[in-house]
C-alpha cells in the first residue's frame, strides 16, 4: 500500500489497529497522521517494543490489511463488472 492510501485509510483501519495494540488510543492513532514511522514508534512506546520489533509488527499489520484492502477492491470490481454486463445485453 503506497504512502498515499495508507494515510487515507488510517481512520479505516484505526478499529483494526486498536484491536491488534490495545494500548493504542484513536487520539494517538489520529496524531500519527497516517505516517508509518509515527505509528512504529506509537506501538513501540505503548506497546513496549524494540524498535525493530514494532517495525515488523507494524509492517505485517500494513501487509495484512493491504491484502484485505486489495481482495475488497477485486470483489467490488468483480460486482462492478457483472452490472455492467448484465446492463450490455
Amino acid at each position: 500500500m503506497n504512502k498515499d492510501v495508507f494515510q487515507g485509510k488510517i481512520k479505516e483501519m484505526s478499529g483494526e489497529l486498536r484491536k491488534k495494540w490495545g494500548e493504542l488510543t484513536d487520539d494517538d492513532i489520529k496524531k500519527t497522521k497516517g505516517n508509518a514511522q509515527a505509528l512504529q514508534g506509537l506501538v513501540q512506546q505503548k506497546v513496549g517494543l524494540s524498535k525493530e520489533e514494532a517495525q515488523r509488527e507494524v509492517n505485517s499489520f500494513m501487509n495484512t490489511f493491504t491484502q484485505k484492502y486489495e481482495k475488497g477492491v477485486a470483489k467490488l470490481n468483480h460486482g462492478i463488472d457483472q452490472v455492467k454486463d448484465k446492463f450490455s445485453h
